[in-house]
């Protein structure tokens, strides 16, 4: 297993993603029941059925009605801190977060903040009459999840993406609750104001007043000599190492099978994770150049340098693909007075408020609908490009392929976890509607 630490600079992001909902969908508030199929116990779930409705009648049909809840939590900074440092008192502890420029009182305010937040959760829907789990990504396994009717994620969005990446029916909402809106806006969670107020939107849960968002979400299938080797898991992996439970766990359920129809050495593996913000694919070290080759809808492979690849769905169109892609203020000023000067053209009023609607409308071009069947690659940083390319360094497509010619390359699926993608490994990606993720959204 490569070392750990070459995985993160080509990992790093600071904007989280974002789940906007499309006017599309904001006009279809007003129409008063939308049937779902009913739950059967056959399929490892408790009956249940749903049925989202807006409108006066909306107290007179019951909408979502779980009878099991698995509510999934992060750790806090203290807990990961407390975890860590295992040997240490709290007295060492305090002096060793003091030597590293932390703020011992801060991280136990804000554990505070989101252990309160969690009981909440927790004890409203056993108040409710749910049964409710509550674990940790450690016992975050398959038995846990196929108990549950419905997963709750109490964090922010990177607990909400780990809940979804194992999740593998469309039957199965997963609802996030912020624990603590002060650190992190939580995009993808209930909004911030229902933290405090989970009995409120439980109730509205219950009573229908909300919709279903299918969140479109990509499968991989690696091909190739490494295809079924354990991943690294990039969560905190400080806190599991030595134990790497989650490793463990991969390793016993998903032994590579004989596969007869792959020459030897070159087995196929569909991935059982689904990304539901973006795969990257590219060198381990940011500083190495990342060499592919790559196809987009069947068209023939072309050869590429670059600083790697991202691809992602409508969700996180609005993450790192975003970030990558956008324009600032600086670049459209520049770019205007090229074309006056290019041109001849005075354009006119080329002041900070013109130059902030163009910013702002290419920027929202970007982002496209989290339920729309499609998915975006954005080629980073191009070194060269081939004719039959059409210079294009990023587009849409509903099938990618990827073939390594790296040395010490990874594909990170939503920033969990990474897969080996050496010389020879071949990634297709696609995006299939019965892998959508069910998840909820309120119309106010």
């Amino acid at each position: 297993m490569k070392a750990l630490w070459k995985v993160f600079p080509a990992l790093r992001r600071s904007y989280p993603c974002s789940g906007h909902a499309s006017s599309e969908r904001r006009a279809n508030a007003s129409k008063l029941l939308v049937h779902f199929p009913v739950w059967s116990s056959s399929s490892g779930c408790s009956a249940m059925y749903a049925t989202a409705v807006t409108g006066a009648n909306a107290a007179d049909e019951p909408a979502f009605r779980p009878q099991k809840a698995l509510v999934l939590t992060k750790f806090s900074r203290y807990e990961f801190e407390k975890r860590r440092h295992a040997h240490l008192t709290e007295e060492q502890l305090v002096k060793d977060l003091e030597a590293r420029g932390s703020d011992y009182n801060s991280l136990v305010h804000h554990h505070k903040i989101h252990t309160k937040n969690r009981e909440l959760v927790v004890n409203t829907l056993r108040e409710n009459g749910i049964e409710t789990r509550l674990v940790d990504r450690f016992d975050y396994t398959d038995s846990n999840i196929d108990w549950a009717d419905v997963i709750i994620t109490t964090g922010g969005d990177g607990t909400f993406l780990m809940a979804a990446s194992k999740i593998h029916s469309r039957d199965k909402p997963v609802i996030g609750i912020n624990s603590d809106p002060s650190r992190s806006i939580g995009y993808l969670c209930l909004p911030g104001h229902y933290t405090e107020n989970f009995p409120v939107a439980l109730q509205r849960l219950l009573t229908g007043k909300f919709q279903w968002m299918w969140r479109q979400r990509l499968r991989v299938t690696l091909k190739g000599e490494h295809a079924f080797d354990a991943p690294v898991e990039l969560h905190d992996q400080q806190l599991q190492y030595p134990e790497y439970r989650f490793l463990d766990c991969w390793q016993e359920q998903h032994r590579k099978p004989q596969d007869e129809a792959c020459p030897p050495g070159h087995a196929s593996h569909l991935l059982p994770v689904r990304s539901l913000n973006e795969v990257f694919v590219g060198e381990s070290l940011s500083s190495r150049v990342s060499y592919y080759e790559l196809s987009i809808d069947g068209s023939p492979r072309v050869k590429l340098k670059s600083s790697g690849l991202t691809v992602c769905s409508g969700t996180g169109s609005t993450s790192w693909s975003f970030n990558i892609n956008k324009v600032t203020p600086q670049c459209v000023q520049r770019i205007l007075d090229i074309v006056s000067s290019e041109t001849g053209v005075d354009i006119p009023a080329r002041g900070t408020q013109l130059i902030d609607r163009i910013t702002t409308k290419f920027n929202n071009s970007l982002i496209f609908d989290p339920s729309k069947c499609l998915m975006a690659y954005t080629i980073r940083d191009p070194v060269v490009f081939g004719t039959d390319f059409s210079s294009k360094p990023r587009g849409f497509a509903k099938r990618i392929e990827v073939k390594s010619r790296m040395f010490d390359a990874c594909l990170v699926i939503d920033g969990g976890l990474s897969f080996v993608f050496n010389d020879g490994a071949t990634a297709v990606f696609e995006i299939f509607e019965e892998d959508a993720l069910r998840t909820v959204q309120f119309v106010d």
